[in-house]
Order: structure tokens, then sequence, then C-alpha cells
């Protein structure tokens, strides 16, 4: 009897059967069909042949969200090659470093972002083959020896590519998650791993009655970044399913409320910051968002934002998930006997993590990796297993082993499960702080300022901002003779112009205090900083 892997490829069986005609949009630059974004699959993959390319080659891809990073989700892999997602929000020092780090050996890069890789192209050996998008412009002048134009690179090839089989444990992604020290680490995904998010993902986004949910219907634009965690991974369960899909490249307020108007988008997903000026635009502009249903991760959403994205008729709802679980594990979606008013307790579990998805155990544990009860008030760390979790971080055995300890992926996560199994994060183990979705580290930010002069003790924290969702607030014990907090400020501007540290540290607020609470043993403690200083804004 002949296998049938799981392979991404697999994806495109139902909508080329069933909507082959649907439109993939650019834009208001471009529109394709699923027909034509298929063959264009198959004329990147013979153009992959033609260079030579191997499978297991690792393939980098810098783009704004675009139908040619879609076109790389399904043809880098259906190649038997990997993709490596490039951050774009990193520094330049990182990218340096996840690029050669991950063994990429050919880089397709957006036009805008030839700047960053100019001045990091001494330190990038591996690659040998760059592909330019030039988005219908001129290719700007540059040091950069480009191989082709994407375009071009395309439409020098015939379609009819053969995909053959291969192992399903292949491994088809690469992308890079930065943590609270040390370079960015390697979260990788196999096909098998893909497929099966896909199903389970979809099946939950599709599960609900009324809201809280996608169909075959819905005009799907993605408001995450596509090197982020496979935008979630949507992008692959509205493929699968055949959905309309507009693809707005670099984000714009303009650009997104024209594209949500003129192409009747109804579904999203995106961090709480980029709803919240979505919505202010929108009430501005006077555009009806209606119908429109999102999907908020990234941060917590707060009650204050959802309740106002109801009040303008914005179906919106929590997710939860990390970089290490492909991500989604959860969704905040209410029962259907919920629907019609959404206050209090209703109002808290859409802005929750949610409950578990198929095929994911989730439980709360205590430091002797005893199982709390779910109760709504037992705490503990939240750990989970499901059959797409990363296996563990690239080249990094030490960080995989504590990753998976006792057979459980640890999510560093704190958090409560109510009866009903919604789940509540309360707090995270780790000390990095989350700034419009992106994670700026404590500790890096701590060393910067200890370099200040006048600086005798510094703590970093992250503090609740009703714009950023959080921020930097770095405590100072400071001599006063010497200290300046203008100082102090430009010393985390020419860190982050260095590309030392995130640029969103430039954020960062400054309070001189007395005394900075430490634990018993010597550390600082943070947790009791945060309660200290929450009100902080």
């Amino acid at each position: 009897m002949t296998s049938y892997p799981l392979l991404l490829k697999q994806l495109w069986h139902t909508p080329l059967a069933n909507a082959a005609d649907q439109e993939i949009i650019y834009r208001d630059r471009l529109r394709l069909s699923y027909y034509q974004v298929y063959t264009r699959i198959e004329q990147f993959c013979a153009a992959l042949a033609t260079y030579g390319l191997q499978q297991n080659d690792v393939i980098a891809v810098m783009d704004h969200d675009s139908h040619r990073y879609l076109e790389c989700y399904f043809a880098i892999p259906m190649y038997g090659a990997t993709m490596m997602t490039v951050n774009t929000k990193l520094t330049p020092t990182q990218i340096a470093y996840t690029l050669n780090h991950s063994r990429a050996s050919m880089l397709l890069l957006h036009a805008d972002f030839i700047p960053i890789i100019e001045s990091i192209h001494a330190e990038l050996p591996g690659i040998q083959k760059y592909i330019v998008m030039a988005d219908g412009t001129a290719v700007p002048q540059t040091i950069l020896q480009f191989d082709d134009e994407y375009e071009c690179w395309l439409a020098n090839q015939k379609g009819g590519f053969n995909f053959s089989d291969f192992d399903e444990n292949t491994r088809a992604t690469i992308f890079y998650t930065t943590g609270t020290t040390g370079m960015p680490k390697g979260v990788y995904y196999t096909h098998r791993q893909l497929v099966l998010h896909t199903l389970a993902a979809g099946m939950a986004l599709t599960a609900p009655a009324a809201r809280q949910r996608f169909h075959s219907e819905d005009i799907y634009m993605p408001l995450t970044p596509m090197f982020h965690v496979h935008a979630w991974g949507i992008p692959y369960i509205v493929t699968l399913l055949g959905l309309k899909q507009v693809y707005p490249g670099r984000y714009a307020p303009d650009m997104l409320l024209q594209l949500i108007r003129e192409e009747q988008v109804t579904c999203s997903h995106c961090v709480p910051t980029l709803l919240k000026m979505i919505l202010t635009a929108a009430r501005a502009s006077a555009v009806d968002l209606r119908g429109w249903k999102v999907v908020v991760g990234g941060s917590a959403l707060p009650q204050a934002l959802a309740r106002q994205a109801l009040e303008m008729g914005v179906d919106c709802f929590a997710g939860y998930g990390l970089s290490e679980t492909a991500p989604i594990l959860t969704l905040a979606q209410l029962n259907t006997t919920a629907q019609d008013s959404v206050t209090g307790d209703s109002l808290a579990r859409l802005c929750c993590a949610g409950r578990a998805i198929p095929l994911v155990d989730l439980q709360i544990i205590d430091q002797a990796m005893q199982l709390q009860a779910h109760d709504g008030q037992s705490s503990g760390e939240i750990v989970v297993r499901a059959p797409w979790l990363t296996q563990g971080y690239l080249d990094d055995t030490e960080a995989s082993v504590a990753l998976w300890h006792h057979d459980y992926l640890h999510t560093q996560d704190i958090g409560i499960m109510d009866p009903n199994g919604y789940l509540y994060i309360t707090d995270r183990l780790k000390d990095v702080i989350k700034v419009a979705g992106e994670w700026v580290s404590s500790l890096e930010l701590e060393n910067t300022l200890t370099q200040v002069a006048g600086v005798n003790e510094v703590a970093v924290i992250g503090v609740p901002d009703k714009r950023w969702g959080e921020r930097p607030l770095a405590l100072l014990i400071v001599d006063n003779r010497l200290f300046k907090e203008s100082a102090a400020q430009e010393q985390v501007r020419l860190f982050v112009e260095h590309g030392s540290i995130s640029k969103h540290a430039l954020l960062t607020r400054f309070k001189q205090v007395e005394k900075i609470t430490k634990t018993s043993v010597g550390k600082i403690d943070k947790k009791a900083l945060r309660a200290e200083h929450a009100a902080t804004q």
C-alpha cells in the first residue's frame, strides 16, 4: 500500500479542485487566482532546480506581507528545502547571526531591506545567491550582486513542476525567537507538524456556531508579520479553506482601511497595538468595521480595547501560543449562550488565553511537576503537549532539554484554568518585556544602563502601557552629582543604533528609587517590583 505523507503540497488539493478561480490580492496592485498562484509556485521550484538548489538547503526570505511571501510559504518546503523567515525587526547584528546560524545559502530580499543587508553583507559568507523583490520599481543601486529579480526569475520558468513525495518529517521552516539572554534561538518545524497544526487550528477556528469563527465565505487579510511564527499559521488554514486572501504589504493605516473597505475583509489577526491603531483610524475616517473578525495575540487583549472593538461591531477574541508551539494552543471562543451580550465574565473570557484547540494537552503544574486543579484558583506554570510542537532549538541541546523537561514543553508562563477549560495567564517566568508584540530583554537593557555615569544599581521591569501593551521601566539608584537622565537616554539610543538591543528599548522610562527590592538570596525580586510599580504610566 502506497503511503500518503503529510506534506504541505497536500493543502492545495481541495482549493485547486473547489476554488481555483478564487482571488489572492496584493495591496491595490495585483489580483491573482489560486490557479495562477499555484502555477507561480511551480515556476518558483523550477527556478530553484535551475539554480541547483538541493533538498534540505535553507532559503531565507525578507519581504513585507505579500502574495510573494505566501508563495514562499509553500514553494520552498514543497521543493524539499527549508524556508527561513527573517525577522526584520531584529537588529542588523541579530539578523546576521540568524542567517549564518540557519546556514541559509539563498536570500529573497525586498528592495526596502537592501540597506540592512548592505550593512552586514561582509558578515554573510554563506549567502551564495540573492533574488531581489523590486515590487514594480527599479532596483536601486547597491553593492549587493543580485542573481535575478523575483518576477523575472519566475517568468523565465514554465509551470508543471513535479512535486515528489518525501519524508513528512522533513524540516519545512525555521525562524528565530529572542529570549532573555544571548542571541536568538532557532525554532524549526516539519511538514507533518505544520499540516497537523493547520488541521487542528482550522477545526477550532471554524467550529463555533456564530461568532469567534472563520468560514468558507470569509475574506482574509493578515495583520501579523509573515516572518512571525508563520503569521500564526493562518495563511495555511485559509489556503486549505479556499478563502479570498488580501495581502497588505507594508502596514500603513490608510492602506489597511482601504483594503478592509474595498475588498470587504472579514477576518484578520493582529497584536493589540495594531488593533487599537486601526480602530482609532477607522473612527477618524468614519470607516465601518462591522462584520470584521479579529484574533488578537502576541500579548494580552485588554478588556477596554475589546469593549471598544465590540462597540464598533468588531468580533475580536484572544488566542495564545508561543513561537515554540507553531503557535496556536488556545482560542478564547465563547459558548453560544454567551454570544448576545459580551460583558462581565463573558468579556473576561473573550480576553483570556482561551481553551485548548483539538489535540492539545495543556496543564498547569507546580514546581514539583504536580498537576494543579482546574478550579480557577490553583496557579502554576503552563506546560503543553501537541503533535506539532517544536522538538527543540537548532544546535542548542541544553536549551532544548530545558524546554522539554519531563516530556512537556514548558512555556515559562504562569496561569490558572477554570472548570470550563478557560486559561488565564497571570504572570510569566521570563523577565523579557513584550512591547507591541516584540521582546525587549530586561537584562540587556540593565547591562546598557549600568554603563551610564552615576548609575549605582538598576533593575528593568515591564509595566502596563495603554498604547504598547507593555514598556520598559528602569528603576535606578543613582549618584545625583553624576547622573543625568539625558545621558541614560543617549546610552540606550547608541546601543540601539549599534544593533546591541531592540529598538523598542527607546520606549524606556526612568524612575529614581531609594531601594530595589531583593529576594532572600540577594536576587532582584522583579515580581515584587512589578506589583510595586504596576501603576507607572
